[in-house]
């Protein structure tokens, strides 16, 4: 019996997904190592996409104690807002809203890298010379992402916290001793530790999609614009499906 075409489609899809990162777990441990690659790789995910997270992470955290401040002002709990913004900054925002531009920004890079140079039969080059494309191309690539990318949600936190200080200090003329009390009062390791491990699932999900996408590429230029576009729609599905699910077990 045939299986629907979109069912056979997503589940070869999972397939492949799941392809990719055992070949990855297996190919980590062996040598040799490209250091080097691993390097330029995390130059490219991480020092590179500091911008958008320190802008978007700012803008964030304003608007979360430009909502939070005149709600709770309502019930005099207007103390209350360093604490809300940091939570969900730690907890949530950081972690998902980072990973979504990563997933966009380097996602879609390693799509189009990989299905380019499968189009063009670099990567058949590579199997010619007994070379394995997965630990060559696909094993910097993933732990880059997954390395990198906690350390742009930790920056994301402190500049969203920062972002709704200065709404709530300089904007509302909140009291900034008890802003600060209470941004970190009732947030412990735990938060943190929590939205940290989420980012390393994010990225090794964006890495590992985006790879895959551009890995098994058919149909030249046009192909390489569609494994780049699905690459992208993908990562960002697997992240918000994911985050629920993490979200379930860590809290």
């Amino acid at each position: 019996m045939k299986l629907p075409a979109p069912i056979e489609s997503f589940l070869s899809e999972i397939g492949r997904f799941f392809q990719v990162l055992w070949r990855v777990a297996l190919w980590t441990p062996r040598p040799p190592y490209d250091v080097r690659e691993l390097v330029r790789q995390m130059v490219r995910v991480g020092v590179d996409s500091i911008p958008v997270v320190l802008l978007t992470s700012l803008f964030t955290g304003a608007v979360m104690a430009l909502q939070t401040f005149s709600t709770l002002k309502r019930f005099n709990a207007e103390s209350f807002v360093g604490s809300l913004v940091a939570l969900s900054m730690v907890r949530e925002l950081a972690p998902v809203i980072a990973s979504l531009l990563i997933a966009g920004r380097c996602g879609s890079a390693m799509g189009a890298e990989l299905g380019t140079m499968r189009v063009t039969e670099q990567i058949d080059a590579l199997e010619v010379l007994a070379t394995d494309p997965i630990h060559y191309l696909v094993v910097p690539r993933v732990w880059a992402t997954v390395l990198t990318l906690p350390l742009l949600i930790v920056v994301g936190d402190a500049i969203g916290i920062f972002g709704g200080y200065l709404v709530s200090v300089v904007y509302f003329g909140a009291n900034p001793v008890t802003y600060m009390e209470n941004t970190f009062r009732y947030m412990d390791l735990s938060d943190v530790s929590s939205g940290l491990i989420k980012a390393a699932v994010f990225g090794l999900i964006i890495a590992v999609v985006g790879c895959q996408k551009g890995f098994y590429t058919r149909g030249g230029a046009e192909g390489v614009g569609r494994a780049t576009t699905r690459a992208v729609v993908l990562a960002s599905i697997a992240i918000l499906i994911s985050d629920f699910f993490l979200t379930k077990v860590l809290f």
